[in-house]
C-alpha cells in the first residue's frame, strides 16, 4: 500500500463562496507554506456549475483578488451568473503552487444539488423548519 502523507500534518478545510472568497482555503494552506510541491488537495461536493445561480457582488468578491477568476462565471441574463466553485477553488491553490489536486472536478457526479440519490442539498430539497440532511467527509492518518 502506498501512502500519500509524507509529512504528519493534515487539515480538513470547509468554505462555502464566502470564506473561498474571504480567504479561508489561503489561511489554511498557509500553515503548508514549508512545504513546497507536498500539498495534497481533494475537493468534496458542492452545488454545482450548472445550478449555483449568483449575482454581481459574488462575482466581484472572487476578482477583487483574482482578474482571472472571471472565467469561473457563466453570464445567465440580467446581473445573474453561474458560478463554478469547483474551479474557483482550484484557481486558489493553483496560486498557492498546489499541484496535486484530486476530487470534484465540477461535473454533476459531484453536484449537490443534481445528484440526490447521493447527497442532501438545503437548496433542492427546502424541507420544513427543523427538517435537515447531514454528510460528512473524514480525513485521517495511517501509521508511518
Amino acid at each position: 500500500m502506498t501512502s500519500f502523507c509524507r509529512n504528519s500534518r493534515l487539515a480538513a478545510v470547509h468554505c462555502g463562496w464566502r470564506g473561498l472568497a474571504g480567504g479561508v482555503l489561503d489561511n489554511a494552506l498557509a500553515a503548508f507554506a514549508d512545504l513546497p510541491g507536498q500539498v495534497i488537495a481533494w475537493l468534496g461536493p458542492c452545488i454545482g456549475p450548472e445550478r449555483f445561480e449568483v449575482g454581481p457582488e459574488v462575482r466581484a468578491a472572487f476578482m477583487t483578488r483574482d482578474a482571472g477568476a472571471a472565467a469561473c462565471f457563466a453570464p445567465q441574463g440580467r446581473d445573474k451568473f453561474l458560478a463554478d466553485l469547483p474551479a474557483l477553488a482550484r484557481r486558489r491553490l493553483a496560486a498557492a503552487d498546489v499541484t496535486q489536486i484530486f476530487g470534484n472536478d465540477g461535473g454533476a457526479a459531484w453536484c449537490t444539488v443534481q445528484n440526490a440519490t447521493r447527497y442532501f442539498s438545503y437548496r433542492r430539497d427546502q424541507k420544513p423548519l427543523g427538517a435537515t440532511g447531514r454528510m460528512a467527509a473524514c480525513i485521517w492518518r495511517t501509521g508511518q
